[in-house]
C-alpha cells in the first residue's frame, strides 16, 4: 500500500512539472541540434502587420519580452510601414516600463530621428527628459539589479540627444541647462561655463537663462574662492555677475548677485590695498600709487579709499607728482619688471630733484606680496534644481508651459 501512494505521488508529480516543458519552442536549423526555447525569446516572424498583431496579443497577455521583440522585429524589417513608428514607440515604452532606462531613452531618440513627423514625438522627447533627470538627481547604475554607483555622465547624452533633435521645444532649453549642470556635478567648470553661455544665446528668454547666467558667475566666483588665486577668475565672475543683473535685474536672485558682487569688490579692495601698503614699506612708490589708485577705483566710498587718497596726496608732496606719474606701472609690471621699466625708472629718479629720499623704483626689487587668503564668506549659490521642472510620468498629462526655475 505504501509502495502504491509512492507510485501516485511520484506520477502527479510527473505530471505537474510537464506543462513547463511542453509549451517550449523546439528549434531546427540545419547542421545544428535541435535546441529548446523558452517561450518568448523564439524567433518572431511575419508580415508588419502579422508582428504588429504579435506584439499587441503579447503585452495584453502580460509577455512584454516577447511584445518588445516582436515591436523591435517590424521596425528592422519593415522601417518604412506605416506601423512602424508606433512599435518604435511601443517598445521603447516597454523598456521604459521594465526598468531599463538607458536602452529606453536609446529607443526613444531613434523614434524622433527617424520617425520626426510621428504623432508620439513630443512624448519620446518628454520621456528621454524625464529619464535624463533621473540619472542627473542621482539614480544609480545597477549591476545584477544592485545600484553600484551614481550615473551623472549618462544623462549629458541623453540631453545633448533633446537638443539636437527638438532645437525648439518645450523642454530644450532645460535639456541645454542640465547639460551644464552635470558637468558641474562632475567638475568640469570650463564645460559648464559654456552649456550655461549656449543657454543665454540661444533661449534668452526662457526662464531657466537667469539660473544659467547665474551660474556663470558663480562657477567664476567659485574658481577664485577654490584656492586658484586668479585674478582673471575674480574678473570673471564680477562680469558675469554684472551681466546677470543687466539681463535679469527683476530675478529672486539679484539680491543674491549684488552681495556676490559686493564680496568680490571688497575682497579687490583689501587685496589692493595690502599690495599698495606693501610697495609703499618698501619705498616702491609708483607701484603703490597704482594699487591705492585701484582701491579708490574699486570702493570709492570705503574707508580703504579714503585712506589710499591721504596716501597718495602725501607721496605728491613727499617725491612730486613727475616721480609718481612718470612711468607706466600697472599691476602686471609691478610683478614682472621689464627692460623698459627700468630705464623709466631711472629718469623718474632723475626727476624728482633731490626731493625727498631716493626711491627704489623698480618693484621686482623685493618679492611682490602675495595675494591673501580667499574670503570662505561667499554665500552658497542659489537652488538650481526645481522641483517643478520634473517632467511629469508618461501617465501624468504635460503641463501648459515650463515653470520659472526657482
Amino acid at each position: 500500500m505504501g509502495r502504491l501512494l509512492y507510485l501516485i505521488v511520484l506520477l502527479l508529480a510527473i505530471t505537474l512539472a510537464l506543462p513547463r516543458a511542453n509549451f517550449a519552442a523546439v528549434v531546427f536549423k540545419p547542421g545544428e541540434k535541435a535546441k529548446y526555447v523558452s517561450p518568448g525569446e523564439e524567433e518572431i516572424n511575419g508580415n508588419a502587420q502579422e508582428l504588429f498583431q504579435i506584439a499587441q496579443t503579447a503585452e495584453n497577455n502580460g509577455n512584454l519580452g516577447r511584445a518588445m521583440k516582436a515591436n523591435r522585429a517590424l521596425v528592422r524589417k519593415y522601417p518604412r510601414d506605416t506601423l512602424a513608428p508606433g512599435a518604435a514607440f511601443a517598445y521603447a515604452r516597454l523598456e521604459e516600463k521594465t526598468g531599463d532606462f538607458l536602452n529606453a531613452a536609446a529607443a526613444y531618440r531613434v523614434l524622433v530621428e527617424q520617425y520626426p513627423r510621428s504623432p508620439n514625438f513630443n512624448a519620446a522627447i518628454e520621456a528621454q527628459f524625464r529619464i535624463g533627470e533621473m540619472y542627473l538627481n542621482g539614480k544609480k547604475l545597477r549591476l545584477f539589479g544592485i545600484p553600484v554607483k551614481g550615473a551623472v555622465d549618462k544623462s549629458i547624452p541623453i540631453f545633448a540627444g533633446i537638443v539636437r533633435s527638438a532645437p525648439y521645444g518645450r523642454y530644450t532649453a532645460r535639456a541645454q541647462f542640465n547639460i551644464g549642470l552635470a558637468t558641474e556635478k562632475q567638475g568640469n567648470a570650463e564645460a559648464a561655463v559654456l552649456a550655461y553661455q549656449a543657454v543665454v544665446e540661444k533661449f534668452p528668454d526662457d526662464p531657466v537663462a537667469a539660473d544659467a547666467q547665474y551660474q556663470i558667475g558663480y562657477l567664476w566666483l567659485n574658481s577664485a574662492r577654490s584656492g586658484v588665486r586668479d585674478a582673471k577668475a575674480t574678473a570673471n565672475a564680477k562680469t558675469g555677475f554684472q551681466d546677470f543683473l543687466f539681463r535679469y535685474p527683476k530675478s529672486e536672485k539679484a539680491s543674491q548677485a549684488r552681495e556676490n558682487l559686493n564680496k568680490l569688490e571688497q575682497r579687490q579692495t583689501t587685496n589692493s590695498f595690502a599690495i599698495a601698503k606693501f610697495y609703499d614699506k618698501q619705498k616702491i612708490y609708483r607701484a603703490a600709487v597704482v594699487y591705492y589708485n585701484d582701491v579708490i577705483r574699486l570702493q570709492p566710498g570705503s574707508p580703504e579709499a579714503d585712506q589710499s587718497k591721504r596716501r597718495v596726496d602725501e607721496l605728491r608732496a613727499k617725491v612730486g607728482e613727475a616721480a609718481l606719474q612718470s612711468a607706466a606701472v600697472t599691476a602686471a609690471t609691478a610683478k614682472k619688471p621689464s627692460r623698459q621699466t627700468a630705464s623709466a625708472d631711472a629718469a623718474g629718479r632723475g626727476s624728482s630733484s633731490g626731493r625727498g629720499p631716493a626711491m627704489r623704483t623698480s618693484p621686482g626689487d623685493v618679492a611682490p606680496l602675495p595675494p591673501p587668503e580667499f574670503d570662505e564668506s561667499l554665500p552658497p549659490p542659489a537652488t538650481l534644481t526645481p522641483d517643478t521642472t520634473t517632467a511629469p510620468d508618461s501617465s501624468s498629462p504635460a503641463p501648459a508651459a515650463t515653470p520659472s526655475p526657482e
